[in-house]
């Protein structure tokens, strides 16, 4: 019974130590936090609005023609985006949007001074589009993608003039290219003194009293199609930024107050339109992250990490070491013992006879004696006799040791006696229990109970 407890638990600590192989490095260094927690990939993450901010410039077409119509320089813009996929796939985009900013113009003619015109105004837009990122080409962590988008945006305006200088003096245009306080066609043109644009935008062109271009109050309030191009280009799974491009088509002809009819001054055929020539950058700020940490069962208790030790190498704990101390580089089993290849009880390192016979009575460098010698050598140690050695001992007695009883064997234990001496074994006896703690003997323990003691009666 004893021996069946122990084998029961040597298993036990052997499964022990299979499973916590995985947490040694180097027979030292254990991952204390892997114990804590377990990084799972997030399998179909959830994904929340992407927020951008945009700056750029705003380029004006129209009517009023600007003498520097560049990508790179006209009036700044800031724009703000709210982004979210609308397909499975993520090739489409869902753009949300409002931008603030200013448009200009300014025409100079020598020619006909009546073109000699400008405005300005606040611009405010908000707008929905859609975006294609060219999935189907691009995969989704490709370093740069290109996108294209169309969408709709509502826009509201109000357009001013600079038609007078600081000191409140109307601006008059002269053939010779001047600006004066006084007209060419006065009573008297030769008291006109040159004056200089201070580009300061105070006379709203809508409500101006002599209404010169003849418009009236006309709405303020429109509507336009933004159709953008651009590039992609990711730093990490959470930010980007990109480089783009956008024309705005608006649906009126008066963002900078000339039309192509109705004004006394005649504009180009078709509405106005702008540019927005942009730099934004792109957070994903909110959206389920790659991987998550999942707390394990026993995230809330402190470890001793004492109990994670491996004091002399071996590679198995020291909680489960059997045979701690153990010469480092030397050969071990799960029990962290030292191999034993003839089981003798004297390890290999230190055994000079590596085949001893199996029983047979050893010393201390594992070479065979006799029992006579073995007895001597307990005693000259001053040592009792050790538990394995004790239980080898009576093996060896036991086994032996004969009767010379008579007494037969009862009918229903005759299959235990293997070599049909007719005469129970001790080995026959320990081969018994085995087999019934391995459920492998069809005896109840009434029976096992019955074996044990027909032995002690031979």
């Amino acid at each position: 019974m004893i021996y069946q407890v122990y084998r029961f638990i040597s298993y036990r600590f052997c499964l022990l130590i299979m499973v916590m192989a995985p947490l040694l490095v180097n027979g030292q260094e254990i991952d204390y936090d892997s114990l804590l927690q377990r990084i799972d990939t997030v399998e179909n993450p959830v994904y929340k609005p992407v927020v951008s901010f945009s700056y750029g410039v705003l380029n004006f077409h129209g009517d009023v023609t600007n003498s520097m119509n560049s990508p790179v320089a006209g009036n700044t813009a800031v724009k703000v985006n709210m982004a979210t996929f609308i397909d499975k796939k993520q090739h489409f985009v869902a753009n949300f949007n409002f931008m603030v900013g200013r448009l200009n113009g300014n025409e100079y003619s020598y020619s006909d001074i009546s073109r000699n015109l400008n405005f300005e105004t606040a611009l405010f837009s908000i707008g929905l589009n859609v975006e294609y990122r060219f999935g189907h080409l691009f995969p989704a962590n490709s370093l740069v993608r290109p996108y294209v988008s169309l969408g709709l945006e509502n826009l509201n305006f109000s357009a001013k003039g600079d038609l007078k200088n600081v000191s409140d003096m109307p601006y008059y245009y002269w053939s010779d290219g001047t600006i004066r306080d006084m007209d060419e066609v006065a009573p008297d043109p030769t008291q006109a003194n040159v004056i200089y644009r201070d580009y300061v935008y105070e006379t709203d062109l809508r409500l101006r009293e002599n209404q010169e271009f003849g418009l009236g109050d006309y709405s303020q309030t429109t509507f336009g199609i933004p159709v953008g191009l651009g590039l992609h280009f990711r730093i990490d799974r959470r930010a980007f930024f990109s480089l783009g491009m956008s024309y705005h088509y608006a649906f009126t002809d008066v963002l900078d107050n000339v039309a192509y009819k109705g004004t006394s001054i005649q504009g180009a055929k078709g509405n106005d339109s702008y540019i927005f020539s942009h730099l934004s950058l792109h957070f994903d700020l909110f959206s389920d992250p790659a991987t998550r940490s999942v707390d394990l069962l026993y995230a809330d208790v402190e470890f001793d990490p004492l109990f994670f030790d491996d004091e002399d190498g071996d590679f198995v704990l020291d909680v489960a070491d059997r045979c701690p101390g153990t010469p480092f580089g030397v050969e071990v089993d799960t029990l962290g013992c030292p191999l034993d290849g003839d089981q003798d009880g004297v390890s290999d390192y230190l055994d000079k006879e590596m085949e001893s016979a199996s029983g047979a009575w050893v010393n201390e460098d594992g070479e065979t004696v006799t029992e006579e010698e073995f007895l001597v050598l307990m005693q000259q140690h001053n040592e009792p006799m050790q538990r394995e050695d004790v239980a080898t001992y009576l093996e060896i007695i036991m086994g032996e040791y004969r009767l010379s009883s008579t007494a037969e064997i009862p009918e229903q234990f005759k299959s235990l006696d293997e070599n049909d001496d007719g005469y129970i074994s001790f080995d026959e006896l320990l081969k018994t229990i085995d087999l019934y703690f391995d459920f492998q003997m069809d005896l109840d323990l009434e029976e096992l109970r019955q074996v044990n003691e027909f032995f002690f009666s031979q």
